[in-house]
């Protein structure tokens, strides 16, 4: 309800830094002799998916995963003000211990996560969760459970959605205009509703062969052509969809490759 109360135009600008826009390994992939990780391009160099989303001065990351210190360093990230997660897989949720310094500043450190992906944090992570023995080292988080409902963070409307990975049902977020989805392999018709009249989607594009869990390029060209939106960027990419520049210059106009560092406004 919120969602549709809130749909009017906002002056609101947002300020998104892609941190990191490749799949789960990484490009380049750990012993790997594939081309494409040989590429001296630094657009062909990716670390795992994430992007720093500002504000009103205020800033937030979606997932953070084990190059979260790295990117945090390179962009000279100096304050985060939460993190939003999408799911609980290693390669979105493994650097959640490098949110230390920033809750040094700010104290308990917001989070935005489902009750699937809070449950698996506090197994993996008992020590930042104990409400008992909390080891004194440990960054302080203040949970906030994500459901279907949108949300109001510092004056912005954040509306979840519901994607499919593979079997495993995750969280995507719409913040005003804009939308990031990740590890999409299907949506259902009533959450693609949430994702009209967007000025910039940015969606996965795992490789030119189908995956289980992921969509293929043609996929992802094909979900862009039925929404429509703006423009968009395509992240969680692998060494298998090809060299930045040559899958570039084959994509439609306004279709785009992110890489890491890439800084947009919406």
């Amino acid at each position: 309800m919120l969602f549709l109360l809130y749909m009017k135009k906002s002056n609101k600008q947002l300020h998104i830094t892609f941190l990191g826009t490749g799949t789960s390994q990484g490009i380049p992939m750990i012993a790997s002799k594939d081309p494409v990780c040989l590429s001296s391009n630094s657009k062909d160099k990716r670390l795992r998916s994430s992007i720093l989303v500002s504000w009103n001065n205020k800033s937030f990351v979606i997932d953070c995963g084990p190059d979260f210190r790295q990117q945090m360093l390179r962009e000279n990230v100096v304050l985060i003000h939460g993190v939003l997660f999408t799911h609980e897989h290693s390669d979105h949720t493994a650097g959640l211990d490098d949110l230390r310094p920033f809750c040094y500043k700010i104290g308990e450190m917001p989070i935005y996560v489902n009750k699937r992906t809070l449950k698996s944090l506090t197994q993996r992570f008992e020590y930042i969760f104990s409400k008992e023995n909390k080891y004194p080292g440990a960054p302080s988080v203040a949970t906030n459970l994500v459901n279907t409902n949108s949300f109001l963070v510092h004056d912005a409307l954040v509306t979840p959605i519901e994607v499919m990975h593979g079997k495993l049902p995750i969280t995507a977020y719409r913040i005003e205009n804009f939308a990031y989805l990740t590890d999409v392999k299907f949506i259902a018709d009533s959450e693609k509703e949430k994702l009209k009249n967007l000025e910039v989607l940015v969606i996965n594009a795992l490789r030119i062969e189908e995956h289980p869990t992921h969509f293929s390029l043609q996929e992802t060209l094909s979900f862009v052509e039925e929404l429509q939106p703006k423009k968009t960027y395509f992240t969680h990419i692998s060494h298998k969809l090809g060299f930045h520049e040559e899958v570039s210059k084959v994509l439609p106009e306004n279709v785009f490759l992110a890489y890491d560092g890439l800084k947009i406004k919406v």
